[in-house]
């Protein structure tokens, strides 16, 4: 297993400069490649507790590596690139490393710095038109992000715009078992709320909350609880029909969880193309919800 983890024939030469992160299985630094472009790096080191022959590497891990060595072959601009990975036993332990292109901030830091009358629309459209861009191509082949958030979408100094962090992404085939725990509460969408069966449409129901964020500069939704956050959402969306409410959700359908209705527009001072693109980004019904590439050639992108 282990050596079926090393992407490259020669692994990167880098030295470490600072750590920039940490989550609960590791920590993330900042790097420079000693040889060759001198590339800064960005390099995630998890370090797996337990006697490496028995226990193995966690499941997300070796999804996150074996869909990032998947997407490395097609170089598509608007992901991030893995550059190598390696898994190396240590005592009763096992450190896995994985060595990514290195981009300085993430698009919730990005926005951060936005000025207080918000970001233009041309720079609105811009990255959702990249971020878009690589939702289509994940789909296109099968793969759910399915944690699509701000921490996890890369802006450069250029403007580019690349979907990081594939701890949670699956290949989606059909009837597949998905765990319901999935996307962080602000971007959930309704059906993984309401346990029920969902499919890539979760990835554009996240792409429309940051949508809605670009010209916010505040999360749409902001729940601290499962049921809280279905509220905020029928708050704005309106409540959905007992019809539209899905079958196999073990929460059932009540009047009393929001207006009903739905609303004739979803954010004040919205152009009605702009308001059109995220109505169908966040509508309730999975199949009315829009595509990537449906999204793509939406009126929105084709003004200028």
């Amino acid at each position: 297993m282990w050596e079926a983890m090393d992407v490259c024939a020669k692994p990167l030469s880098y030295e470490l400069l600072a750590a920039v992160g940490e989550g609960s299985y590791g920590k993330v630094f900042k790097a420079r490649e000693v040889e060759g472009r001198q590339r800064l790096l960005a390099v995630k080191k998890f370090n797996i507790r337990g006697d490496a022959s028995e226990i193995g590497i966690p499941p997300f891990m070796i999804r996150e590596v074996a869909l990032l060595r998947k997407m490395k072959y097609f170089n598509h601009p608007n992901i991030v690139q893995l550059l190598d990975a390696s898994a190396v036993p240590v005592g009763r332990s096992l450190d896995l490393t994985l060595v990514l292109e290195y981009i300085d901030q993430d698009l919730s830091t990005y926005l951060s710095k936005a000025p207080a009358a918000g970001l233009s629309r041309d720079c609105i459209k811009d990255v959702m038109q990249q971020l878009l861009q690589g939702l289509d191509f994940l789909h296109s082949n099968m793969v759910l992000h399915r944690d699509l958030k701000p921490e996890n979408i890369l802006v450069s100094s250029r403007g580019e715009v690349k979907i990081a962090d594939f701890g949670l992404a699956r290949i989606y085939t059909f009837n597949i078992a998905l765990t319901p725990g999935v996307v962080t509460l602000w971007y959930r969408a309704p059906e993984v709320l309401l346990n029920s069966v969902y499919m890539s449409s979760v990835d554009m129901w996240s792409a429309g909350c940051i949508f809605a964020e670009l010209f916010l500069l505040r999360p749409l939704f902001q729940g601290y609880t499962e049921v809280q956050q279905l509220q905020k959402i029928f708050e704005v969306i309106g409540l959905p029909s007992e019809e539209d409410w899905p079958t196999d959700s073990p929460i059932s359908y009540s009047v009393s969880w929001g207006p009903t209705g739905s609303c004739t527009k979803l954010l004040h001072n919205l152009d009605p193309d702009d308001d059109d693109l995220l109505s169908q980004c966040l509508a309730f019904r999975q199949s009315r919800r829009i595509s990537a590439a449906k999204a793509l050639v939406h009126p929105f992108f084709m003004k200028h």
